[in-house]
Order: C-alpha cells, then structure tokens, then sequence
C-alpha cells in the first residue's frame, strides 16, 4: 500500500470522530444530539476500520519456513501472554487497591489504632500486580 493511501486512510479515521463532534457542538446539546452524534462516530470509525482492513489485507502472502513460522508464532503468544498477565494483574490490583485505600483511610480517620491492619489489606491488594509479574517473568524465561 502506498503512502497516500496511509494518509488518505488516516485522515478518513481522524475525520470519522471529528465530524459527528463538530456537529455536536455547532447545534444545541441534548441528550438525543449527543446520541446521534455518538452513533454516528461509531458508525464511521468501524465502517472506515473495515475498508482499512479490507484494503491492508488485500495483498499477496508468502508463507515462511514452516520451523520459523511455528517458532516465531509461539514467541507471539508468549510475549502476549506476559503482556497479558501483567496488564490484567495490574488493573485488578488497582482496583482492589482503590477499595482497600479508600475504606482504610475511612477506618483510620475514626479510629487510629487500626493503621496496622489496614494497611495489610491495601499491601495484599499489591501484591496481585506482583505476581502478575512474576508470572509474565516465568513466560519470558520459557521462552
């Protein structure tokens, strides 16, 4: 694909979120503009998706070595698995964080003496991210 396609193609997705907003804005705000507007930029953003994609895939595929294609498939896998696991750990860690943090301060405030287990609980929801990444470092050494 050649490069004016590339830009043609990413100005086609920067104008299919920018049109339905300037729409938006320019007329009075309610709530069934906003919904129109709204299905509108998600109308456009995956229809212009599907013609990129369609346009991107249309091409002539050579297939590798076979070993090569098998090797380098499951070093794929392996870096989207460590990926994976970091990331989720993470988001569920911060989550859990969020409700220990903010439940133990509230604790705390009323009554002092209780710091010590609170903080045990914020200090185990921290540790869910810690052992997403050992996980994710277990991966990568298999690898």
């Amino acid at each position: 694909m050649n490069t004016l396609a590339k830009i043609t193609l990413s100005a086609a997705l920067i104008l299919s979120i920018a049109v339905p907003f300037i729409v938006f804005m320019i007329g009075e705000k309610t709530k069934g503009r906003y919904k129109k507007a709204l299905a509108g930029n998600i109308f456009m953003f995956f229809s212009v998706m599907a013609i990129a994609t369609v346009l991107f895939l249309s091409g002539n595929a050579y297939a590798a070595g076979e070993a090569d294609a098998v090797s380098s498939s499951a070093a794929g896998l392996g870096y989207i698995s460590a990926a994976l696991s970091v990331g989720l750990a993470c988001i569920g860690g911060g989550i859990a964080v969020s409700a220990a943090a903010s439940a133990a301060l509230g604790a705390i405030s009323e009554d002092g003496s209780i710091l010590g287990k609170s903080l045990i609980f914020v200090g185990l929801a921290e540790g869910v991210c810690l052992y997403g990444l050992v996980v994710a470092f277990m991966i990568l050494g298999r690898l």
